[in-house]
């Protein structure tokens, strides 16, 4: 059985250790997809050079999107994802050390579901779960069994 892929656009090598740890506290089993710049997540989900296997490169169920990155920001991935109907299903949060109003209204406006200012916690990542069972392409075995 595939395991839901997460696509996490995050450059801080630390925050992606507190998101990998997160989400394995939590007993999620998901593969963790990292990608350091906003450029890879574009050619990531477009299917793009290096990410044209979708065998080796499946399509997420969640995109975890840092604001603040190389190349192309947050808001660069979400004013291009507004542009690719074919990824309406995918639920994006925004996950960035910034707690400006202005930034997490600019994010709701152009498509984040939801909008987390670092570090994540346990509720942020439940409900991240959450979103990722809502999604249309659900996947029903996202949390290890309860014993």
């Amino acid at each position: 059985m595939n395991q839901p892929v997460i696509l996490l656009a995050e450059d801080d090598p630390n925050d992606v250790f507190f998101v990998r740890r997160g989400f394995e506290e939590a007993g999620v089993r998901a593969s963790l997809r990292v990608v350091p710049d906003g450029e890879d997540v574009m050619k990531y989900l477009a299917g793009q050079g290096i990410y044209s296997d979708r065998e080796q490169f499946p399509l997420p169920s969640l995109l975890i999107l840092d604001l603040k990155m190389p190349l192309a920001g947050g808001f660069d991935v979400l004013e291009w994802l507004r542009t690719q109907p074919s990824l309406d299903y995918l639920p994006v949060v925004v996950l960035t050390s910034s707690p400006e109003e202005r930034d997490r209204q600019k994010a709701a406006h152009l498509g984040a579901t939801r909008y987390f200012v670092k570090p994540p916690t346990q509720d942020m990542v439940a409900e991240m779960v959450q979103l990722m069972r809502a999604a249309p392409s659900t996947i029903s075995d996202l949390e290890a069994p309860h014993s």
